[in-house]
């Protein structure tokens, strides 16, 4: 279930885009991946950051192959999964220093997600790191979702992108599994409706 952008655009403070940014340090020419909807904001504040940015709207993707609806009912067709994982994370081994992930893996079925962490721990280097944003636990399965445009260095503009019905709600605990073949998982604690972590390959 989606439905068409809507709502004004929120400010958010970021500790995690915060603490995502001064783990890497005052290096330069790094590869970052973004898996959101592709924003001027991200570009500018990334290659002025001296790196370099890839662009892959995985949301849009999934659309494009399994439409909307449930993703545990969309995303079970086998034939269906492959024409999906044909087109996405196409990238080398270790290609990327940093991917920005967002609110996307909420969305993905169980078959779906293990194959798409597989390929996402494949394509980051060593000691990479990933920002991802989940929603608080008990929430409702139908999620607002965003589009994240970077306004500085521990500030994020979302814009609303619609509604569509999550796949799996996920606790601290369920995180924590998600990501167990990475070497760590960190938390930022927030008062809304979003949870940030931090993780590291």
């Amino acid at each position: 279930m989606s439905a068409s952008t809507s709502g004004p655009e929120l400010i958010r403070q970021s500790h995690g885009l915060e603490q995502f940014f001064a783990l890497l340090g005052d290096q330069t020419r790094l590869r970052v991946l973004d898996l959101g909807e592709f924003t001027q904001a991200n570009v500018d504040y990334i290659t002025n950051l001296g790196h370099r940015l890839t662009f892959e709207d995985m949301l849009r993707s999934l659309d494009s192959v399994f439409g909307q609806g449930d993703p545990n009912t969309t995303q079970a067709s086998i034939e269906a999964r492959d024409r999906f994982l044909a087109q996405v994370l196409q990238y080398p081994p270790q290609h990327f220093d940093a991917i920005l992930v967002w609110d996307t893996l909420e969305h993905l079925s169980r078959p779906l997600m293990t194959e798409i962490l597989t390929r996402l721990q494949r394509i980051l280097r060593p000691q990479g790191l990933m920002l991802a944003c989940f929603h608080a636990e008990g929430r409702d399965d139908v999620l607002e979702t965003f589009s994240f445009r970077i306004a500085d260095g521990r500030t994020l503009l979302l814009r609303p992108r619609g509604l569509r019905k999550a796949a799996q709600s996920y606790n601290n605990r369920a995180i924590e599994k998600l990501f167990d073949q990475f070497q760590s998982v960190k938390f930022f604690l927030t008062r809304d409706y979003l949870r940030e972590v931090i993780v590291r390959r």
